[in-house]
């Protein structure tokens, strides 16, 4: 095992150019080497893929890579084959004689990665061949999405946990952004035939800015907020195919480089306008949630949800596809009471139990926590995946502050009804309570004849549910998604019940106003030389049009701010840039060396 960490170690200088590994890392990758079952919940960012490809080159044997999107294993073969790793896909969008090609590389066991979609792997001739080609370890991308409790279910997932017996590997690893406990055991319990080994990284994503603000005119506030990132990619998250299409059109009028992207869509425009967000530079692209999942592009610089993502994990998600190549990147999330209406009556007119609505419900509350907390936000964040830290200074609740008031009483009172009636109740009963609302619930359990009942009646039941959302926000009460939805009053809570200590809450969410959002410039580039980054930008956007990959898989941004920083002479300068292995000096190094010098032709 020393041996082959220390091999590890000089792949990841020589092939991948990195001088270190990511936190966590390290212990995954010498877990999956030891042959051991991994379930890795690690942050978008962090470095997933490098644990199992890594592995793959140092053990030897076939690594089958699941993923569910053609786009992200065509790109993902591109950067592997970029640094000289033998590596392909079998997906119906490749050219027969490519499928045939990659048939036989499989069959002469000349592959160390392979990715394929579950549906590919459904077919028997498919598992014939995987079990002819040696293959050791089954690494499954996206893994919530087996999960029935995932914020993205796909039936297609299901099949999985027989395909290591059905290829003949000896180990199964997965991984995903985005799981919670309940959703966590039933990866488990879905793709393992006994308990894996699990890696919980942490959750926090310092480099992203974390921003939500009330609606005032909507569209306004995305065009705002698109200009002030001028030059820059980014992604506009909208709830409907319409808003997508008008928001895209908004955008292109008034000069952006947006470009819209919804299942409506012909596949051939949704297709090539995935192709030109991940290649190009500087592309918005304005989507519905179809949009993202498997998206490896690291230079996305913002993300912006026009309105209400559906719930927590899908927020942090799709949050999490700005900055993954680690610079500084930017987020805001837009939310009306319509987009809250919105989301309810989602969840009330699905096809789901009323144990999974039950779970949505509370996610959805979660989200709600988070856009009105009275606290930074990336505590608050935090703390729904069970994470601690102290004020992040980066966030707009850290910088610019709130409109606050003494709500010590107001969560008194919501914490008194909570009390007297066990700690056994939800959101709506206890506002009903406060409010004085005599549904059949109060009256069937006698919750009329509580000394709390109606004593918050000169507030509105939105008024209530935002206080109780920040109480929530605030950790004064804990909700279980896991458990029965019932709210329970924690150690700070009976402080402030008790009197001894008291909580400030934000007024402006209960009268929201607009806020004045200071200029934000673009992506900072540190001491690089600007005339210089925009030509090794152009000479990067030459070279993988020519090669027909995105731009990233010559280089991503932070090998280029690197090089227009440091200006290296001589490739064995070049060697030390971040980013710049072996195979990439020798196929790049002496045309960007060229550009440097100023002796390009």
């Amino acid at each position: 095992m020393a041996d082959e960490l220390t091999r590890a170690r000089t792949i990841l200088r020589d092939v991948f150019g990195f001088q270190e590994f990511r936190p966590g890392q390290e212990a995954i990758i010498a877990a999956v080497l030891g042959g051991e079952d991994v379930l890795a919940v690690m942050p978008t960012g962090s470095g997933k893929s490098l644990c199992y490809q890594l592995p793959a080159i140092v053990g030897g044997g076939l690594t089958l890579v699941v993923s569910p999107l053609i786009a992200l294993m065509r790109d993902q073969v591109a950067q592997m084959r970029a640094l000289g790793v033998p590596a392909a896909s079998l997906n119906s969008s490749n050219e027969p004689d490519e499928n045939r090609r990659t048939t036989e590389a499989l069959r002469g066991r000349a592959l160390r990665l392979l990715y394929a979609a579950p549906e590919r792997l459904a077919r028997n001739d498919t598992t014939a061949l995987l079990r002819e080609a040696g293959c050791t370890t089954v690494a499954i991308d996206e893994a919530h999405c087996v999960s029935q409790w995932g914020h993205d279910f796909r039936p297609e997932y299901l099949a999985l946990g027989g395909l290591r017996d059905a290829v003949g590997a000896r180990q199964t690893v997965a991984f995903t952004a985005t799981a919670d406990a309940a959703t966590r055991a039933d990866v488990a319990a879905q793709l393992f035939r006994s308990r894996p080994r699990l890696f919980l990284g942490g959750f926090d994503r310092p480099n992203l800015r974390l921003a939500i603000r009330p609606k005032a005119g909507g569209k306004k506030q995305v065009a705002e907020y698109v200009q002030q990132h001028k030059g820059e990619a980014g992604i506009i998250y909208c709830s409907s195919r319409a808003r997508t299409e008008d928001f895209a059109t908004a955008l292109a009028a008034a000069g952006v480089n947006a470009l819209p992207y919804h299942a409506g869509l012909d596949k051939s425009v949704r297709d090539a306008n995935q192709d030109t967000f991940v290649r190009d530079d500087a592309v918005v692209i304005v989507a519905t949630v179809a949009f993202g999942m498997g998206i490896d592009k690291p230079d996305v610089r913002f993300v912006c949800h026009a309105d209400l993502p559906k719930n927590i994990e899908s927020y942090y998600q799709e949050i999490g596809r700005a900055g993954r190549d680690g610079l500084p990147a930017d987020t805001l999330t837009l939310y009306g009471q319509e987009d809250i209406r919105l989301r309810r009556m989602q969840i009330d007119d699905s096809q789901a139990g009323d144990e999974q609505k039950r779970v949505e419900f509370q996610r959805l509350n979660a989200l709600l926590s988070l856009c009105e907390a009275p606290r930074c936000r990336r505590q608050t964040l935090l703390a729904y995946f069970g994470e601690t830290t102290e004020p992040c200074g980066n966030c707009d609740l850290c910088a610019d502050g709130v409109q606050t008031f003494d709500g010590t009483v107001d969560a008194q009172k919501l914490m008194s009804a909570m009390k007297r009636t066990g700690e056994r109740f939800g959101s709506e009963h206890v506002v009903n309570i406060v409010l004085g609302n005599a549904t059949d619930a109060v009256k069937q359990y006698g919750h009329d004849k509580l000394p709390t009942f109606g004593v918050g009646a000169a507030r509105g039941k939105n008024e209530w549910r935002s206080i109780l959302r920040q109480i929530h926000a605030a950790g004064l009460v804990s909700l279980d998604v896991a458990g029965y939805g019932r709210w329970v009053i924690t150690p700070a809570g009976r402080e402030v019940m008790g009197g001894r200590a008291k909580i400030d809450l934000r007024a402006d969410v209960l009268t929201p106003r607009e806020r004045k959002r200071k200029e934000r410039g673009v992506m900072p580039t540190g001491d690089a030389d600007g005339p210089l980054l925009d030509r090794l930008k152009q000479l990067r956007r030459n070279l993988a049009s020519a090669a027909r990959v995105p731009a990233y898989v010559v280089f991503p941004d932070r090998t280029l701010i690197e090089l227009a920083t440091h200006q290296p002479k001589t490739l064995a300068e070049m060697s030390a840039i971040h980013g710049v292995g072996q195979a990439k000096l020798t196929r790049y190094g002496a045309a960007f060396l060229a550009v440097i010098t100023g002796k390009e032709s």
